[in-house]
This record gives C-alpha cells, sequence and structure tokens, in this order.
C-alpha cells in the first residue's frame, strides 16, 4: 500500500503539468507514493505527452470535461493510498514538500485535513493556500466594495486572512484544492467532492463538511509550492460566473435561508459596484474600459448565480464518464 496517492486534474495544461509531474518525483524521496493523473478531455496533446514522458503515472483520458470536482472522485477511486494528496497541474513542489505534508499530517492527529504554503513564481507569497469560511459580514465587505478599498486592512476581507503570512501552523477553516492532503478514509466517508461543483467551491462545501463532524484544517507552513494560478490573471466574466455560482451554493447549503439570500444578494451588489466603478472609472483612463465591460457581462449573467442546484451533496450523482487509461502505474 503506498503512503499517499497523488491526484491531478489536467485541462489543457500540457507542460505545466509536465514540470509539475517532474516536481514530484524529484522532491518526494522518502515516501512511497502513486501518481494518478486524470486529463478532461485536453485538446493539447497533454494526456498522449504524459503517458509518454511519465510510463509509471496512472493515466486517464476521459472524452469529455467532467469539471474538478468529479474528475477528482474518478481519481480518489483508483487510489489505493492511506492519504489522498490532491495538487493542481499548475504548481511545482518544492523541497520535498509532499514527504513534509504526511509527516506533518501523521504527527499531528487532531486535524485530518491539511495544506502547506503556496508561493508565486517570483517567490512572493500566494495567499490563497487556505481561507476563512465565509460569512454575513465577508460577503457585506466584498458586495459593498470595502474589500476592494482596503487591500491591507484585514477586518475587511477576513476571508483571506491578510494579517497572516502562512509562516507558522495554524488550524484554518478551508485549504484550497491546489494542495490539498486528507485522510482517505474521511474521504469516503464524506463520499469526496460534491460534484455539483463543477469549478469552484467543492473544497470548501468538503472542508465545511467535515467540520460538521468535528475534523479540523490546519496548514504546515514548511511544506511548500508554487502556484501559478492567479499571479498575474485577468478577471474574465465566465470565471466570475462561475465563481459567484459556486459561492451561491455554497450559501445555500450552509447557511440558513435567509443568511443565504442575503449572501446572493451581496454577490449581484459585487457585480454591480465593480461595474460602476469601472465605468467611472474608465471616463478618466480608458484602459479601464475593458474592466468595465468584463463585470457588465458579469452583472448580465446574475441569473446563473440566482438559480443553483440545491441538492444535498448526497444526493448528486457522480457522472457517468469513459475514457482509456493510457498508462498502466509501476512503483514511484
Amino acid at each position: 500500500m503506498f503512503d499517499a496517492s497523488v491526484l491531478i486534474v489536467s485541462y489543457n495544461t500540457r507542460d505545466m503539468t509536465l514540470a509539475c509531474l517532474r516536481s514530484v518525483f524529484a522532491q518526494t524521496p522518502y515516501r512511497a507514493f502513486e501518481v494518478i493523473v486524470v486529463d478532461n478531455a485536453s485538446t493539447d496533446g497533454s494526456a498522449q505527452t504524459i503517458a509518454e514522458r511519465f510510463p509509471d503515472v496512472r493515466l486517464f483520458a476521459l472524452d469529455r470535461n467532467i469539471g474538478f470536482a468529479a474528475a477528482n472522485n474518478f481519481a480518489a477511486r483508483h487510489a489505493t493510498g492511506e492519504w489522498l494528496l490532491l495538487l493542481n497541474p499548475d504548481t511545482v513542489v518544492l523541497d520535498n514538500a509532499i514527504d513534509k505534508l504526511v509527516a506533518f499530517a501523521e504527527a499531528h492527529p487532531e486535524a485530518s485535513i491539511f495544506g502547506g504554503r503556496t508561493l508565486f513564481a517570483d517567490g512572493s507569497l500566494n495567499p490563497t493556500s487556505c481561507w476563512a469560511k465565509p460569512t454575513i459580514w465577508s460577503m457585506f465587505c466584498l458586495g459593498s466594495g470595502l474589500s476592494a478599498l482596503l487591500k491591507d486592512a484585514n477586518w475587511a476581507f477576513p476571508a483571506a486572512m491578510r494579517d497572516w503570512k502562512r509562516d507558522t501552523i495554524r488550524q484554518v477553516d478551508i485549504v484550497t484544492g491546489c494542495f490539498f492532503l486528507i485522510r482517505r478514509s474521511l474521504w469516503e466517508q464524506l463520499g469526496g467532492f460534491d460534484p455539483a461543483f463543477f469549478m469552484y467551491g467543492e473544497e470548501a462545501d468538503l472542508c465545511l463538511r467535515a467540520a460538521k463532524l468535528g475534523h479540523k484544517c490546519m496548514i504546515c507552513p514548511d511544506a511548500t509550492i508554487i502556484h501559478y494560478g492567479g499571479a498575474s490573471e485577468k478577471v474574465r466574466a465566465d470565471k466570475m460566473v462561475r465563481l459567484f455560482r459556486a459561492k451561491a451554493q455554497l450559501f445555500r447549503r450552509h447557511w440558513s435561508a435567509s443568511a443565504a439570500r442575503f449572501g446572493v444578494a451581496m454577490l449581484d451588489l459585487w457585480a454591480l459596484t465593480r461595474m460602476a466603478g469601472f465605468a467611472a472609472a474608465s471616463l478618466v483612463k480608458p484602459r479601464h474600459r475593458e474592466n468595465f465591460q468584463t463585470w457588465r457581462e458579469v452583472w448580465s449573467k446574475r441569473a446563473e448565480w440566482h438559480h443553483v442546484d440545491t441538492n444535498s451533496p448526497a444526493s448528486v450523482p457522480i457522472p457517468e464518464m469513459t475514457g482509456s487509461e493510457l498508462a498502466a502505474s509501476g512503483k514511484a
């Protein structure tokens, strides 16, 4: 039996996935592990190239994109490790981070879900490795624009925990799925990710469900990776709509009905204030015109987060999928 199963879901990230895999094998010398890659019907040759260059990886090439949550559920069903480590393809493992994270988890039985410290490519802190759970106050700050106006004030964006550099051991509410370690037995008890979350929100939902059963999340500051995601990415309308939809799902799953309605109203206000702000800014600086158009498109699609799935996690089936296993695993 392997100590850990490393699960990677790829979608048109061939070069980044290859770099990620190289780092996993180079930087995990002490633990017995397996790597399972699920490719979500990439069109950039990801599956074929991974199969050729990493024959020890168990690679499943799906014939359609089933999303991050369902693809990780699929990978987990084929895993044999005691621990499951979810790892984004746009990451690079540093300084034996996987070994350190598994050892940390074994030394801290008081917690059940673990994450590490993430950096941008330039070595600066990428604070998105973990979050505080959303609250009425945090959503008001986002909706009203306080979190954007007061970027250095922790009270104006408490979910981001801006006053903490992720350099100490700390219990957190949510560990991000880019570098997410969980005991396989707990994953199975929770039923894995809820596939109703196509992208975004799935790890928050799982952490909140685990918390209701008494399980804690903890950050290991010595387990460090590079996570490129979000370093310089422009705001895109489709991304923000997916994010808002996921947040609305979380509100309806984990908040009271009245609180959920308030949360959704704050999503509306978030889009409206950003659209209005960039519209005013574009009158002075035309370069803000693109941001205005983006937020106008987000605002126009608000029905997509007003009407979202309200089924319980247990009632949402894992989608049927077909594909081929292109490479059989060897011993990592």
